[in-house]
């Protein structure tokens, strides 16, 4: 079983009466349950439309793809208070919408607007699937491996909303990575499949496109296979430096393909590095702030030269890999 604990989307405001199994509406403050989970889900929104310009941008050069919608939903059976939060959004069931990602055929089609209620997923009613009283994350990993799963074959799937609605969009390529907002935490963590970042990382108060750069580094963990290869090899910390300058270094392409200025990755570090190294970018795992912003600053005339010879930065064919996902010896993957 994968592990998601952290993924339970509990929102702090909540109050302690919330474990309540039939709470009083005249007793609880609506307004500030919605506005708690209002801030929970622009959080969510800014990292699904960044990980959705990234994972659409780069999906020609990733080896693992999938088809997506862009579509994230919420399950009330993951909050620490589902009952309130039904009673803050006005729903009946469990199942909404969360977030549309920018761009994306959800957000497109314009009929998955955040908390309009999910009846049915195809020829399936998510509500019906067992789950815990609260804080109940399962469920909700279920409802998106089961999309992932009727989209695989580029077919659309029906959804149907609590009002009647229907939408049906059509899905794209993207690479295979989902982005998850965690209820609590400061950390970015990147797990092979999934880029996970809590709800109190500093990066989401920056611009977009320098939050970006906090992003395409997680996903480059992913895209690059280093969870994998430091199982295999060992999480010392010369082979956890190399993971993480390679990470680094990919940044800016991941960028440049997503439509992002690629040298905003450079302002990322400049910005984060001198108040925050050695807290997620550890002392003794990571080279120094200074030092990882002129490995990314080093990569940037190459980007600028295939952007304008080709419109791409194809970083499956130029980009040169500090380790061998096979080996522990260096290798070169350019032409």
């Amino acid at each position: 079983m994968r592990r998601v604990a952290f993924f339970v989307a509990a929102i702090a405001a909540l109050p302690a009466s919330a474990a309540s199994a039939a709470p009083d509406p005249a007793a609880i403050d609506l307004a500030t349950e919605r506005t708690a989970i209002g801030h929970f889900q622009a959080l969510d929104q800014k990292l699904q439309d960044v990980g959705w310009k990234l994972v659409r941008g780069n999906a020609p050069f990733c080896q693992r793809q999938i088809r997506s919608i862009g579509l994230q939903l919420q399950d009330l059976a993951s909050y620490g208070a589902p009952d309130i939060a039904r009673l803050a959004l006005g729903l009946s069931g469990d199942f909404a919408v969360q977030t549309a990602a920018r761009g994306s055929p959800a957000a497109l089609s314009g009929e998955f607007t955040p908390n309009r209620e999910i009846t049915r997923l195809g020829d399936r009613d998510p509500n019906l699937w067992e789950a815990g009283e609260r804080r109940h994350w399962q469920r909700l990993t279920r409802a998106h491996d089961w999309i992932d799963s009727a989209l695989a074959d580029g077919r659309s799937l029906a959804f149907g909303f609590a009002d009647g609605g229907e939408a049906a969009p059509e899905p794209v390529v993207i690479c295979a990575t989902r982005f998850e907002l965690a209820g609590e935490g400061k950390r970015a963590v990147a797990t092979g499949d999934r880029v996970v970042i809590g709800m109190n990382f500093a990066g989401f108060s920056y611009a977009e496109e320098i939050f970006a750069g906090a992003v395409a580094h997680e996903l480059a963990h992913n895209l690059l296979g280093h969870r994998a290869w430091l199982s295999e090899h060992g999480r010392k910390r010369r082979n956890v430096r190399r993971a993480e300058r390679e990470a680094d270094r990919l940044m800016p392409w991941l960028m440049a393909n997503a439509g992002y200025d690629p040298a905003a990755a450079y302002r990322f570090m400049t910005t984060w590095g001198p108040r925050h190294d050695g807290g997620l970018f550890r002392a003794r795992t990571h080279d120094g702030w200074d030092e990882r912003a002129e490995f990314i600053a080093a990569e940037l005339p190459a980007i600028a030269a295939l952007m304008e010879r080709e419109g791409k930065a194809d970083w499956s064919r130029h980009f040169t890999r500090d380790i061998d996902p096979n080996s522990d010896e260096r290798i070169a993957s350019g032409d």
